[in-house]
């Protein structure tokens, strides 16, 4: 599912900035999509946390293998040592493990997520165990599909706005701020296009 509103942030974003006009045209085709249920998303993004992309891909892939596809239940099928040996560390199997405890009791009200913007949705997502405001902008970025979120601690946004904004010099999050503000309320996408100035591969959640 790509987001309906894909080619108007485009053309808005490509007569505001320079650069991403010059991002836009390169990599014109694939655009940012929902691939996967609220778990997988959520997932994905723990399994993710602080290792390449190339790293998360190799991880998820040995625990899909393990799980025989990935899903709350099968999840919880697997003892700690089996996590472990998909590439996990022992944190993130705990926190795993806990999130497929949560989607699979039903606790979890993705119907209530809807109804909330953006900042209170970081705050219902973080109260889960292993789920930072990192993690819960992949999830509202790739998920939700929110137009409009800026994840300032992510290191390939701070390396990429670095490099087309400051002659690769690093920029304080003050300043990436400050220039992300002419992207509103399109910064999902300036960010999307900016990864893939690192990455011609579409980064996925």
């Amino acid at each position: 599912m790509t987001p309906l509103y894909w080619e108007q942030a485009k053309r808005e974003l490509a007569g505001l900035d320079p650069v991403l006009r010059q991002l836009i045209r390169r990599y014109d085709g694939p655009a940012l999509r929902r691939r996967s249920d609220a778990f997988t998303a959520l997932a994905r993004s723990i399994v993710g946390q602080q290792i390449s992309v190339k790293a998360a891909e190799s991880v998820w892939q040995r625990l899909a293998a393990a799980c025989g596809g990935v899903s709350p239940e099968a999840l919880l099928e697997l003892d700690e040592a089996q996590l472990r040996a998909c590439g996990l560390s022992a944190r993130k199997a705990d926190y795993l493990t806990e999130l497929a405890r949560r989607f699979s009791d039903g606790s979890l009200s993705l119907q209530a997520w809807e109804r909330l913007d953006d900042e209170a949705l970081i705050a219902e997502l973080t109260r889960l165990r292993g789920i930072g405001r990192w993690t819960a902008e992949m999830f509202l970025i790739f998920y939700m599909l929110r137009p409009d979120v800026l994840p300032l601690d992510d290191l390939g946004l701070q390396r990429a706005m670095s490099m087309h904004y400051n002659n690769d010099r690093p920029l304080s999050k003050l300043k990436m701020r400050s220039i992300a503000k002419r992207w509103v309320p399109w910064r999902s996408v300036a960010t999307w296009y900016l990864w893939r100035s690192l990455d011609p591969i579409p980064v996925e959640y």
